[in-house]
């Protein structure tokens, strides 16, 4: 028999608004926004304690990253297809005839090729497993996020650790 435990923390502060545009099969979307809600699976054994992982922990981690998110522009600094070009004041971004001038405080720049949902996901259980790893948690087994866009339609990422 094998026992799965996990604890969950989602969506209530764990969202943020932010514009981008994302690219798919050579094409950019037009720049956009979502409100972004975060949801978040850990697995692991129990502590002597008896508890996988704080609650509250967990949120003012998760808080943390997605205020860097919240109401700015998510640049893919990665992709393949938008020209990128880091200025002293700006981020200037073009995708054939349209381009744009964005303050840089007003742009999160993300090691991403693309800024979508499961790319947002990815990036954010990377810090998050570093977090809690750095806070002492050798218990956890898995991490699995999603970025919800919209009710209904979200990104996953699972890291089996």
């Amino acid at each position: 028999m094998t026992i799965t435990r996990k604890v969950t923390v989602e969506r209530n502060r764990l969202r943020f608004a932010a514009a981008h545009m994302a690219t798919f099969r050579g094409e950019c979307e037009p720049l956009h926004g979502h409100n972004y809600d975060i949801i978040l699976e850990l697995e692991g054994d129990l502590t002597p304690d008896a508890w996988i992982w704080d609650f509250g922990e967990l949120k003012r981690i998760v808080r943390g990253l997605v205020d860097q998110l919240d109401h700015k522009f998510l640049l893919q600094r990665a992709s393949a297809v938008l020209a990128i070009e880091e200025r002293e004041r700006h981020w200037y971004v073009a995708f054939g005839e349209r381009s744009y001038l964005f303050p840089k405080e007003d742009v999160a720049v993300l090691p991403i090729e693309n800024t979508t949902a499961e790319r947002i996901a990815e990036w954010l259980a990377e810090r998050i497993v570093a977090a809690i790893r750095g806070a002492g948690a050798a218990n956890i087994v898995k991490l699995t996020v999603g970025v919800e866009e919209m009710p209904g339609q979200a990104g996953w990422y699972t890291l089996d650790l």
